[in-house]
């Protein structure tokens, strides 16, 4: 990491996530290169390298931010909710989904391309934030469909997350 206040590096971090981001709303995860990244910041190529050793570290970087910001929305619907019908439940879920595009674009993606050029500490920042997504989606369906035990709710948690990359399909058409 180059030198400077924590403050600054999250700032030029985000700057370079941020470029990527828009780059990646018409190119895809192949077409993107950090030369073009950089044309797109206030940063060379090789300075970029100072923040993220790969372009996969900043995708990686830029999934985490799209968890972590659905994470909100799942805390959101849990504390602001005292009750909710499946319908209501399902709804909501599906509102919190359609503001994040940008996740369910991800997840569509080889995550194996991003794991496999990234360095063991920035997947476990990702897999925090993943799991924290997982853990939440937990506690909405212990809380909104009681009825459904530990083994059953589990379930309904992984297929949940296995198939938001069909719900990006569908949102596309």
């Amino acid at each position: 990491m180059p030198r400077g206040s924590a403050a600054l590096t999250a700032a030029r971090q985000t700057e370079i996530i941020n470029a990527c981001e828009q780059l990646y709303q018409t190119k895809s995860f192949k077409e993107i290169t950090l030369k073009e990244i950089s044309t797109v910041t206030s940063f060379t190529r090789t300075s970029i390298y100072n923040y993220f050793q790969t372009k996969e570290e900043i995708f990686l970087a830029m999934f985490k931010r799209e968890y972590d910001r659905w994470n909100l929305d799942l805390t959101t619907l849990l504390n602001e909710n005292g009750s909710l019908t499946k319908a209501q439940l399902a709804t909501k879920l599906s509102d919190s989904l359609v503001k994040r595009l940008q996740l369910l674009k991800l997840l569509a993606m080889n995550n194996f391309d991003m794991e496999e050029n990234s360095r063991p500490e920035n997947l476990a920042k990702f897999k925090a934030s993943y799991g924290d997504s997982l853990r939440l989606m937990g506690e909405i369906v212990t809380k909104f469909c009681p009825e459904k035990n530990a083994g059953r709710s589990a379930t309904i948690r992984l297929y949940f997350f296995s198939r938001l990359c069909l719900v990006f399909i569908h949102i596309l058409r």
